[in-house]
Order: C-alpha cells, then sequence, then structure tokens
C-alpha cells in the first residue's frame, strides 16, 4: 500500500511538472514587466495619431467699455487656426513612428533577457538537484559498504578509524545536502518570480551536444536586440533632425472675427497671423539633435564591440565546458571504476576503508564537475542565444 502512495505521489509530480518550453511561454505571457513595456507601445500609438492633428483652434471673445452710442463700441467673436509649414506634421509623426520602432525594439531585448535568465535558473536548478540526487547515492552507498566492512573484519584500532573517516564522509555528504536544499528552494523563488507564477517543479534534462562551429553562431549575432535598439535610436534622431529643420520655417494662423455694434453696422474682419522664427531657438535645438545622433553612433559602436566580445567569451567557456565533460567522462571516470572494481574485492575481505572513501570522494567530485560541465555548457549556449535574440 505505502509504495503504491508513493507511485501515486510521483505521477501527480510528474503531472504538474511544467518543461522549459511551457514555462517560457507563459512567463512571456504573464511578466508584468513585459506587459508594462506593452502598453508603453500602446500609448506610442496614441501619440502617432495626435501628431498627424492640427494645433487646436482659438476662440477669442472681446469687448469694450465704450458707451454704446460711439461707433467704436463694439462685441467681437474672433476665431484663429494656426497651419503648421507644410511638411510638418509628416515629420511630426515619422518621429512618433521612430518612438514606436524603439519601444518595440525595447520590448524584444527585454523579451530575450528575461528568456536568458529564466534559462539560466532552470539550469542552475537541474545542476542542484542532479548533485544532490548523486549526494544521495554516494551517502547510501557509503553506509552499505560501512556496514559491510563491520561485518567482515574484526575489530582493530586501524579498522575503527577507517569507519570514523567513512562517519565523517557521511557527515560532509549531508551538509553539502543541506546547503543544496537551500539554494534549490532559493532558485525556485527566483524562478517564479522571473516567471510571474510559482513554480515548485521543473521537468528538464541537460546533455552536452556536438561543439557548434564558431562562425556560424557568429553569423547569427546580426539579431542581436542591443544592436537592433541602437539602430533604432539613430532613426529616432534622424526624425527628430528632420523634424526641427521644419521647425525654422515660419507656421501660417488663419484669422476670422465679427463685430456687433449696438447702433451701427455690424462688421467681419480676416486676418492672416505669421510666426517669425527671429531668435535662433530652432537653430540650437537642430545642433541637439544633430549631436544626440552622433552620440547614438558612437554607442551602437560600443556596443557591437560588446557584444562581440561576449560572444567570443561565451563561446570560451562553452568549449571549456564541452572538452571537461568529454575527459571527464571519456578518461577520468572509466579509469575511477576500475580503481572500484580493484578496491570492492579488498572491502569485502576487511582491506583499507581509508583508501575506499578516498577513491569514493574523488568519484563524486569528478561527477559533481561533470555535472557543472553540462549546465555550464548549456548556460553559455543560453548565452549565445540571447545575444542572437532568440526566444525559444
Amino acid at each position: 500500500m505505502k509504495q503504491i502512495l508513493i507511485v501515486l505521489f510521483t505521477l501527480v509530480l510528474n503531472l504538474s511538472a511544467m518543461n522549459l518550453d511551457e514555462l517560457i511561454s507563459q512567463a512571456l505571457e504573464n511578466n508584468p514587466s513585459l506587459s508594462s513595456m506593452q502598453e508603453r507601445i500602446l500609448a506610442n500609438k496614441q501619440n502617432i495619431s495626435v501628431s498627424d492633428q492640427f494645433s487646436n483652434p482659438e476662440v477669442l471673445i472681446l469687448t469694450n467699455t465704450i458707451d454704446v452710442k460711439e461707433p467704436m463700441r463694439q462685441d467681437s467673436i474672433t476665431f484663429k487656426q494656426k497651419l503648421p509649414y507644410f511638411g510638418k506634421r509628416d515629420a511630426a509623426r515619422d518621429v512618433a513612428l521612430a518612438q514606436g520602432g524603439v519601444l518595440s525594439e525595447d520590448l524584444r531585448g527585454a523579451r530575450v533577457k528575461l528568456v536568458y535568465a529564466i534559462r539560466v535558473q532552470a539550469y542552475r536548478i537541474w545542476k542542484m538537484q542532479r548533485v544532490y540526487q548523486i549526494i544521495c547515492d554516494y551517502e547510501e552507498l557509503t553506509r552499505q559498504n560501512i556496514a559491510l566492512y563491520e561485518s567482515y573484519t574484526m575489530t582493530s584500532d586501524n579498522q575503527h578509524m577507517g569507519i570514523m573517516s567513512a562517519e565523517l564522509a557521511l557527515s560532509d555528504l549531508r551538509i553539502q545536502k543541506s546547503l543544496l536544499l537551500s539554494q534549490i528552494t532559493s532558485a525556485y523563488a527566483s524562478l517564479s518570480y522571473l516567471s510571474a507564477q510559482e513554480v515548485s517543479e521543473l521537468e528538464i534534462e541537460l546533455s552536452v551536444d556536438e561543439m557548434p562551429g564558431l562562425s556560424g553562431m557568429q553569423k547569427a549575432l546580426v539579431h542581436n536586440p542591443d544592436l537592433a535598439l541602437k539602430t533604432e535610436e539613430i532613426k529616432r534622431e534622424d526624425a527628430r533632425v528632420q523634424s526641427l529643420q521644419k521647425d525654422a520655417y515660419p507656421d501660417v494662423s488663419l484669422v476670422a472675427g465679427y463685430s456687433h455694434r449696438e447702433n451701427f453696422d455690424d462688421f467681419a474682419t480676416f486676418g492672416v497671423g505669421v510666426t517669425l522664427p527671429v531668435y535662433g531657438s530652432e537653430g540650437y535645438r537642430q545642433e541637439e539633435a544633430r549631436r544626440m545622433r552622433l552620440s547614438q553612433e558612437a554607442l551602437r559602436e560600443d556596443t557591437r564591440s560588446a557584444v562581440s566580445a561576449e560572444f567570443q567569451n561565451a563561446y570560451a567557456q562553452m568549449k571549456s565546458a564541452y572538452e571537461t565533460y568529454h575527459i571527464i567522462n571519456d578518461q577520468a571516470l572509466p579509469q575511477v571504476e576500475h580503481m572500484f572494481e580493484l578496491i570492492n574485492s579488498s572491502i569485502s575481505a576487511g582491506g583499507d576503508l581509508f583508501k575506499y572513501i578516498d577513491i569514493l570522494v574523488q568519484k563524486l567530485k569528478l561527477e559533481q564537475k561533470s555535472i557543472k560541465a553540462v549546465a555550464g555548457y548549456n548556460q553559455a549556449r543560453a548565452k549565445i542565444q540571447a545575444l542572437s535574440g532568440e526566444t525559444r
């Protein structure tokens, strides 16, 4: 009955566990920061609509205090509409559209960074859970060999020291387990925050694939979100320069009015007003926009260099993890297994337990390094995917 309950409990956990792709997909839909950025994009669409509109007209109602018997006594209403110089509204619309491009690329970059953060946290969880499971296996194996050693040997000082050494190894394993449980709990809390939902179980499997070529991965950097954002910011500054250049041309205002006089004829008035850009403010603003464009170009080149350096670093880490994994699994671990074959018969006959514990610890460290290499390989690959703008 107890075994049935354990099996059912395991099945429930597996059913409720979420895989990484599902987690990323839901996080991209539900993350509050991304929702905030999407609202900013929608808000800018309203700004695009506003930029294409005329300024509100002005209506002035005027009266004076002259006696009604005088011809100068009048009450009047005046209507004034500003007409911007040809192309100014289109230029303002271009600025708003360019700002929309900046916001869209900013959102894409945030999505890429979120996916990368989730992947890194998920790979950390996988690494710690695998190490925890291995430590549990080693703990059980050590207990079994202590019991086997005690049953096959006579008690002596040297044998007693061997058993004590094994017990100390067990204590160290328990300490590692306690620390790992704390770190796993913390990692799940971080993962829950990033995905905007409670995550307590994650279904994930990692491996080390064939090492991809450098040039192929490097080509994908053309889709880097930071570079794309800088390009959109340069386009926005270009649009601002074009818009400010048109500000140097005067706007025209049409004026129409109607005046009422109590004892004399009413009359209408018509006029035209023109703005006079005589103080040079437009020139200063144009120069500011040009300097901002040059600044953005310099920042794009700096970003390009930074992206290249990050890629080289991530690729080097990926290659190192790949080589480490194969050194451990193709060379070191087979040697340790052969050493175990030699020591096991000795332990059964009451041989030195110190040697067995030493080899056990070496194997544990190697397997931990192997797990770390697998996680490191996938984390470095996730970094390169983020630099390439991938979200899947």
